[in-house]
């Protein structure tokens, strides 16, 4: 068992094709720590969003990085997603989807729903002129706890 927090930190530039990367890194990490490969295809969509946010917004196309945290408890893991770019202002209107109906989402709106759908916790912070750090959590459900 792990008794103290263990942190990989990746840092790649916010471009789409190294998105990629980030998900090969899920992988490895999610499976040793006994996450199913269902409960890992779910984290790898969350964790594709939030990068492509960065991707897609933070730079708004330009040179940037991001960084990738993967913090390894020892009943969770816990991703963050962070950019130094433009900070993503309307990220609290698309936390309320829950309120509308699916027909009502903006294109492109659907991200961070997919992200509270698929993990345990997801928090937005923007800073701002410091960019954006999303922060999600997927608790590990051990094998005899599982139904």
């Amino acid at each position: 068992m792990i008794d103290e927090v263990q942190k990989i930190v990746i840092s790649l530039p916010a471009h789409a094709e190294y998105v990629d990367i980030v998900r090969l890194n899920l992988y490895g990490v999610a499976s040793k720590m006994g996450f199913s490969y269902e409960e890992i295809e779910d984290m790898k969509v969350a964790v594709s969003e939030a990068c492509n946010n960065s991707v897609l917004y933070a730079y708004k196309g330009g040179a940037g990085m991001m960084e990738v945290v993967f913090e390894v408890q020892n009943d969770a893991l816990s991703i963050t997603v962070k950019d130094e770019g433009e900070s993503f202002e309307s990220w609290g209107e698309r936390s309320a989807l829950h309120d509308k109906d699916l027909s009502d989402a903006q294109i492109g709106g659907l991200g961070f729903y997919l992200m509270q759908a698929l993990m345990d916790d997801v928090s937005v912070v923007n800073e701002a002129g410091k960019g954006t750090k999303v922060v999600m959590t997927r608790r590990l459900v051990k094998s005899e706890e599982r139904v």
